[in-house]
């Protein structure tokens, strides 16, 4: 072999080894965790804000809707989930042709999708528990001030953990057991303060079925997190973006239906037309606010699918009660609900409670990452395919 020809061939082999290299650097690169860290807290900042900012407008407005002469209940559950159609064009971009794009570590091309009587069946049972969960959240917003009834939602933590042990193998550690104590004590304040509350003239029999029904949606709230949560750990096996949206819009269409029977069943709708000539705003100010409540609903759902697609239901639970200390002093502003003492104990403990959850869900999150890191560098397979 000629000196210069063989020259050639180890200068060719050695810039494929150097490209060899770089392909294995950029692959490194994509693996590291610390090279998206940034970035994926602005995601999660960012889905966060659109949970808390929704949720916190959306219930004033409800609040504000039966204020102002709204008294139609169905109504009230009809647009929690009747704003769905703002989502489809999020639904038609991740098409199936661009879902492999969308994909987490959970999704490979060899997973198959369930029979479409089994999502058929998920989509209308969860669809059902989120209207009745609408409806009781409607019947508690109307018969309790908005701050008591923002501090009772926080107890769907205490029902996030009890639910997540059956379902989802979340252990009881202290942490745990001290919020779960701690937003049982803030309940159960706001129980025994009745009388303080009762500055509306709404009847102590109507105040306590406003009582009960909060608790239950947040009960159901939980449940059905959770049970999403296990739905695609066992049935969907894949937490692809586009399989998070299409059990965000179909259950939300068999809500939205749900609402519209028993709109007409109930014979609530033959009131709207004197409900909207009466609205105490006008009648151009009770369609905004029923617009906007819609609206503010679905961001706050946009914000609940991020984060369930990047971090789990159960942080999204947890993300979603941020708001907790914010509708409270939001109410006490504009629509002059007493802060007492009792509510404000009730408030620092909810708080408290809050914390610890969180805290908890930072440490197993943080062990997590670690183990996951370790595991990478073991094996040196699988690469991060980010939707942000």
């Amino acid at each position: 072999m000629e000196p210069a020809q063989e020259l050639q061939q180890d200068t060719q082999a050695d810039d494929r080894e150097q490209n060899s290299n770089k392909g294995t650097f950029v692959t490194n690169l994509m693996k590291h965790p610390r090279l998206k860290h940034y970035k994926w807290w602005l995601c999660i900042a960012s889905y966060t804000s659109f949970v808390v900012a929704g949720q916190t407008v959306a219930t004033l407005l409800g609040r504000l809707y039966y204020d102002q002469g709204g008294n139609s209940k169905w109504m009230a559950t009809f647009v929690q989930s009747a704003g769905f159609p703002i989502l489809l064009p999020l639904l038609f971009f991740f098409s199936p042709s661009l879902r492999s794009t969308a994909s987490t570590p959970l999704n490979t091309s060899s997973t198959k999708l369930p029979p479409l009587s089994t999502l058929t069946f998920l989509y209308f049972a969860f669809g059902l528990m989120l209207t009745g969960d609408n409806l009781m959240y409607s019947y508690g917003l109307l018969y309790l001030p908005v701050s008591t009834y923002s501090l009772l939602c926080a107890t769907q933590l205490a029902f996030n953990a009890l639910f997540s042990f059956f379902f989802n193998s979340q252990k009881f550690t202290p942490l745990i057991l001290n919020s779960l104590v701690l937003l049982t004590i803030s309940a159960s304040l706001l129980a025994v303060n009745t009388d303080s509350e009762n500055m509306t003239g709404i009847p102590k029999g109507k105040y306590v079925i406003g009582f009960l029904c909060t608790l239950g949606a947040s009960a159901t709230y939980s449940l059905m997190l959770s049970l999403i949560q296990l739905s695609f750990q066992k049935v969907i096996k894949a937490e692809t973006f586009s399989a998070v949206l299409d059990m965000q819009i179909y259950p939300s269409f068999v809500a939205t239906c749900g609402c519209v029977v028993g709109l007409f069943a109930s014979g609530e709708w033959k009131i709207l037309r004197n409900e909207m000539e009466n609205y105490g705003k006008g009648r151009v100010s009770y369609m905004m606010t029923l617009i906007w409540t819609a609206v503010t609903w679905q961001i706050s759902s946009i914000g609940m699918m991020g984060l369930i697609f990047e971090v789990s239901s159960l942080f999204c639970n947890v993300i979603s009660t941020l708001a907790l200390p914010v509708v409270p002093i939001l109410a006490v502003v504009f629509f002059h609900d007493k802060m007492d003492g009792v509510k404000v104990t009730a408030l620092v403990l909810a708080v408290w409670g809050f914390l610890s959850y969180i805290y908890q869900h930072y440490l197993d999150d943080s062990k997590s990452n670690v183990n996951k890191t370790s595991n990478n560098e073991a094996s040196g397979a699988g690469a991060v395919i980010e939707v942000c």
